[in-house]
């Protein structure tokens, strides 16, 4: 939760979509995550939405655009009166429709399926930003002296090692040089370059991702620069890029590692000149972006194997910033727990309290190999599959942990034959191919389930189907 200081009155914050549940879940998840006091008010329907506008008093709003309006439903809100922040969702994902949503007056666009707690630190951020105009971060010695302290711009964690990211992101937000973020998987590194975006003087203007890993080597180009009518197959109308969506903002490129070396070397051209050129066009374009990219790879590891070119690393890695592990960050993980619990038992109508004391015990000796992500997954499975006043050790089943009745079991275990081991990567294609047919053959959900990278998945499908052909 981001620390406030002094006590506000409450701001109204509007939710328009008609479903019931997707509602239920993000009041759930802005009241969870408030960071300044809000009252959250629903709305079925634009009808609904512009007679709450009309009525005055709303400070910021999330707006469905597949109520059949598109973004009319934006433009209409903001003649109906709504002049604070909104933030446009819909389940088409195209860049087109990102465009036309802040040509209408949103202040960000989200592509549903999304975490509602994503579209709610996001909001937040927008509304603290247009109405409180403070300091993001309090200075590193009144911060000490408040042990209310518990996270910042959505961080959630008052260790030592994560203090001294928030000071980092404090310093560096305001520079426009580029940020390169590494840290393992899980650890928040998207967090971190949204941290960055609102912290500095490109709020006003768009926070737009993309993630590496998780666009076909093809589309790539395409998905940051652009394209006219024509340029290829499939190309029947002009849009333009991430680059250009994020003009006067910040562009974040997510696993930056898994880019493909000439895509690089176009980056590369952009990063230098400020300019871009769509595909299949003549024009040059000028774009005033800011860099944030990050990976979970070594960097040097990446040059070195010739997969990541040197001279765009050095123009990228300007201001370094690491993320800790969990296991870094001592005591963060109780408080990143009962935060998960608090928000998943709203979404889920359950009626968890808290931890026992086994439990949270249980939480802090737990290695996290999966970080933060692997928390989160775990306090959601409890929250789905049990019911109760308070979460027992028994409840989380984490990986390795021994049961009550094993552990006061301490006579010899008898001995057992040794199961056939099949190979590893026999296992691994196992694992994998169950994966995708869980999810429908789409491995970016798949890749999302076992956290791995689409393009893992890609090659090793590659793989195996060359081995079955020479065999």
């Amino acid at each position: 939760m981001v620390a406030t200081r002094g006590s506000q009155e409450p701001v109204r914050v509007l939710i328009v979509d008609d479903d019931p549940a997707f509602r239920r879940s993000l009041t759930a998840a802005l009241i969870a995550s408030a960071s300044i006091p809000a009252r959250i008010l629903e709305a079925a329907s634009l009808a609904e939405a512009v007679a709450f506008a009309q009525a005055g008093g709303l400070a910021a709003a999330a707006v469905s655009l597949d109520l059949g309006g598109g973004a009319d439903t934006v433009a209409s809100l903001r003649r109906a009166g709504l002049s604070g922040p909104v933030v446009a969702t819909s389940a088409r994902g195209s860049v087109a429709i990102a465009v036309e949503a802040i040509r209408a007056g949103a202040d960000d666009f989200i592509v549903k399926p999304f975490r509602p707690d994503d579209l709610a630190r996001r909001l937040y951020a927008r509304l603290g930003e247009a109405t409180m105009r403070a300091p993001m971060i309090a200075p590193a010695a009144e911060r000490e002296a408040d042990s209310d302290f518990e996270g910042f711009q959505g961080f959630i964690g008052g260790s030592p090692a994560m203090r001294s990211v928030y000071d980092q992101i404090a310093r560096v937000a305001p520079s426009k040089a580029s940020v390169f973020v590494t840290g393992e998987s899980g650890t928040g590194k998207e967090l971190c370059a949204e941290a960055l975006h609102f912290c500095s003087g490109r709020s006003h203007a768009p926070f737009i991702a993309i993630n590496c890993s998780a666009i076909p080597r093809e589309l790539m180009e395409s998905e940051i620069f652009g394209h006219v009518k024509g340029a290829f197959t499939g190309a029947h109308e002009e849009r333009p890029g991430a680059a250009e969506l994020a003009h006067g903002g910040t562009l974040f490129l997510d696993e930056i590692c898994e880019m493909d070396l000439a895509l690089q070397a176009k980056l590369l051209r952009f990063a230098q000149t400020g300019t871009v050129r769509r595909v299949g066009d003549t024009r040059l374009r000028h774009i005033d972006v800011r860099f944030v990219c990050a990976t979970n790879r070594e960097p040097a590891r990446e040059i070195e194997a010739g997969r990541f070119r040197e001279d765009l690393f050095y123009r990228l890695h300007v201001l370094p910033l690491h993320l800790p592990t969990l296991r870094e960050r001592t005591g963060d993980v109780t408080l990143l727990a009962r935060a998960f619990l608090a928000r998943f038992a709203g979404e889920e109508g359950r009626a968890f309290a808290g931890f026992t004391a086994e439990a949270e015990a249980a939480l802090e000796a737990h290695p996290w190999p999966g970080n933060v992500r692997e928390l989160q997954n775990i306090i959601r499975r409890v929250v789905v599959l049990h019911d109760g006043e308070f979460v027992t050790a028994d409840m989380l089943a984490l990986p390795g942990a021994a049961t009550h009745e094993a552990a006061r079991d301490t006579g010899p275990l008898p001995r057992r034959a040794s199961p056939p081991i099949d190979p590893y990567w026999r296992q691994e294609q196992r694992i994998i191919e169950a994966a995708l047919e869980a999810f429908g053959g789409n491995t970016q959900k798949a890749a999302s389930a076992l956290e791995i990278s689409p393009s893992t998945i890609y090659r090793k499908r590659q793989a195996w189907t060359q081995a079955r052909g020479t065999a």
